[in-house]
């Protein structure tokens, strides 16, 4: 058409160029449109700019980016001025590619070029450094737009918004939303489901209320996305009634739920056992037009599979085929597994054959379900037979395959097989990767090999393997069992030099160890260092440190048990009794029996350890009548007292000098074969002889001779 139609005059050949490819750019026909531009260059004319920009924005629409760059770029070294547009739609280019260097350097040129860089290409930037999580960047130009005068749209907004959202930084996601307000932006209902989005991954589900209460005071009406996001959130938490609650409410506002929506909530109630709701659901919601997917018939029958209702599992493989839904290998896999974890081996090989029967062949996961059951019963000769099978199929093993395995051997201390399994991958073109050597190195720590420990790792090394933080969390674990916690430290220290950085097991687990030689300063070292390196402690972090409450004294203790409580965790019997032992032997009665109080209220039922302390604080108050009724009052709640229990009240009454009231419990604890350590019987004894009682020092030392006390 153009070599017919085009005039030899020129200006009638550059006008009908013009016309012809913004016509085919217009219609949105990329191709046509790139061959008109072809021709028309090719008969050395340059399109009016209008028109090149049109064919721009159509190669864009088909997502033709490279093309777009590469016509730009040309079109740039050839010295035609473009403009803003044809910019944009560099920009956004670069950006749909994911190419965020190349769309920046863009705005920079448009700058040189002494261009006014417009709210499209700022938005563009924002929106492909906010997918990136370049969250600081993102608002760096956010605060540019605003120096340079360019005004921020409802877009420029969402989009801000959803990023900080994305990060976990709801703050200024909520800042962002407030200076729209003092901009005079609307918000649209993409702001409300962004910050909705936010607060449900942040489990703020009182604050997300308030937002959606803001949402539709504003006038937006809740759409299905909205409520997806409410739904996954309770999904996350596990609030069936909530759940529940949410959809009754899109049933009475006539709101339908989609697909993904609908498998959402059924997924809710299925992992808390809801099945009969599950079913009023589907039923529900077929009623309303929607058609139940494959997706949705599989997460009821995972239900049914967690409920171990194998009958109604079987029974719901048939209400799909009888929608004319073909079951596929995550449906078979799902009740292959269930009958593993039920240990109907028998059943679990028939429905593999069924599976086969269905014309849906037994794939990977199929095979690594049993392997991995067979392997923790110990039948590798079974497991040897099936990776037989796997090969004769045509299925390439791989990792899991041979990981479950040696998992399987290590645990049952067959390390020479494991090894042989690990040679076996290599031969069959499997690498063993850094999961593989952790679980040989773990096997080898537990029975303390430590030599073929540092082999493997070596052998890592060889491979090019890199070894992980679990691979250096292993080793310090098995290092530390063996006693070695300096070397432990050594190879801590070693972590950050391989490009990784010491997680909360590695704190632990050094923190474990320096507790288990007594050396609790060192662990409260390593517990600053742990916070300073931004990782958060756990409970099991304050038990290894309440080890050291009473050394430490209770300023030391208050300061843990405060900072446990800021990170938002429940102080446990474990810490209540820790403390509440650092308080009785620092004498602080009143701050023990407060924190007895504290513990009660929380509903935490004292144990004997929590009595042993009790009664050494009455003791240390020379109330040995207290400290009786604290005894019986344990006994009351059918603890059995311990050794602890009777070395406390025998050593309490020596330090009150009432040696009689001292050799009761000592008598006590003698008719249940339990004898105080060797210093609290000498001064018993020497209390007895003083006041005159050498019948009673005659038989301790008789009882001594024959059982002899615990030095």
């Amino acid at each position: 058409m153009y070599s017919m139609f085009t005039h030899p005059s020129h200006s009638i050949k550059f006008t009908f160029s013009n016309l012809l490819l913004s016509v085919c750019a217009e219609c949105k026909l990329p191709n046509e449109a790139l061959e008109c531009y072809t021709l028309v260059r090719n008969d050395g004319i340059f399109p009016a700019l209008w028109a090149f920009n049109l064919m721009l924005e159509c190669l864009v629409g088909a997502c033709k980016y490279d093309t777009v760059l590469e016509n730009f770029n040309q079109v740039v070294e050839l010295g035609v001025k473009v403009d803003a547009f044809s910019y944009g739609k560099a920009v956004q280019s670069a950006v749909k590619m994911g190419d965020l260097k190349r769309g920046l350097d863009l705005m920079e040129g448009m700058k040189r070029d002494g261009m006014s860089v417009g709210g499209f290409v700022y938005n563009v930037l924002i929106s492909g450094l906010c997918k990136e999580r370049r969250i600081k960047d993102a608002r760096k130009l956010f605060d540019e737009m605003s120096e340079r005068g360019v005004v921020a749209n409802r877009v420029t907004f969402n989009t801000l918004i959803d990023g900080y959202c994305k990060v976990g930084d709801l703050d200024e996601a909520f800042s962002v939303r407030e200076r729209m307000k003092v901009c005079n932006v609307e918000a649209s209902i993409v702001t409300f489901n962004s910050l909705l989005s936010g607060l449900c991954r942040a489990q703020r589900m009182e604050d997300a209320e308030k937002v959606l209460r803001e949402m539709e005071s504003y006038g937006f009406v809740p759409d299905g996305y909205t409520y997806s996001i409410i739904f996954y959130a309770h999904s996350r938490s596990g609030n069936v009634n909530a759940s529940v609650h949410l959809y009754e409410e899109t049933v009475r506002k006539g709101i339908t739920i989609n697909e993904y929506t609908c498998s959402v909530l059924l997924n809710t109630l299925c992992k808390c056992g809801k099945m009969d709701k599950v079913e009023e659901i589907l039923e529900k919601v077929m009623g309303s037009g929607l058609v139940p997917t494959e997706v949705m018939y599989n997460t009821i029958l995972n239900g049914y599979c967690q409920a171990g209702n194998m009958a109604k599992t079987i029974s719901t493989i048939g209400k799909m085929e009888s929608i004319h839904l073909k079951p596929s290998g995550i449906t078979f896999n799902s009740v292959i597994n269930k009958f593993c974890d039920l240990g109907n081996m028998a059943e679990a090989e028939e429905w593999v054959k069924r599976m086969t029967q269905k014309g849906i062949p037994p794939n990977l996961q199929t095979y690594n379900i049993l392997i991995g059951v067979y392997g923790r019963k110990c039948q590798f000769n079974r497991c040897f037979q099936i990776l037989e099978e796997m090969e004769s199929c045509g299925l390439k093993l791989n990792v899991l395959s041979y990981g479950s395995l040696i998992n399987c051997l290590c645990k049952d201390c067959r390390h020479l097989e494991a090894e042989l399994m690990c040679e076996d991958m290599v031969n069959r073109g499997v690498l063993p990767n850094a999961q593989i050597y952790n679980i040989l190195i773990d096997g080898y720590c537990t029975v303390g090999k430590l030599n073929d420990v540092f082999r493997c790792l070596s052998e890592m090394s060889g491979k090019n393997v890199l070894p992980t933080i679990v691979t250096y969390n292993t080793l310090i674990n098995g290092l530390y069992r063996k006693g070695k916690v300096v070397e432990a430290e050594e190879l801590a220290s070693q972590i950050t030099c391989k490009g990784l950085y010491p997680d909360m097991i590695t704190y632990n687990s050094l923190i474990s160890a320096y507790a288990k030689v007594g050396n609790n300063l060192k662990g409260l070292e390593l517990y600053e260092k742990m916070k300073t390196s931004g990782i958060k402690p756990t409970l099991i972090t304050y038990h290894l440190l309440s080890n050291g409450f009473t050394e430490g004294g209770p300023a030391v203790a208050e300061k843990l048990f405060q900072e446990l409580l800021d990170n938002n965790l429940t102080p446990d019997r474990v810490i209540y009794n820790k403390l509440m032992r650092c308080y009785a032997e620092h004498k602080d009665i009143h701050k023990a029996f407060a924190l007895h109080s504290q513990m009660i209220d929380q509903g935490i039922q004292p144990d004997c350890f929590t009595y042993n302390s009790l009664i050494m604080c009455r003791l240390n108050e020379g109330k040995v009548k207290e400290a009786k009724e604290l005894f019986d009052d344990m006994r009351n709640k059918e603890l059995v007292p311990d050794a602890n229990t009777y070395n406390t009240l025998v050593e309490g009454h020596c330090r009150v000098e009432d040696f009689s009231g001292a050799y009761f419990w000592y008598r006590e604890m003698s008719e249940k074969c339990i004898f105080p350590g060797a210093g609290i019987c000498n001064e018993l004894i020497t209390g007895l002889r003083d006041e005159g009682r050498s019948e009673y020092v005659d038989i301790i030392y008789s009882e001594m001779k024959d059982k002899g006390p615990k030095g």
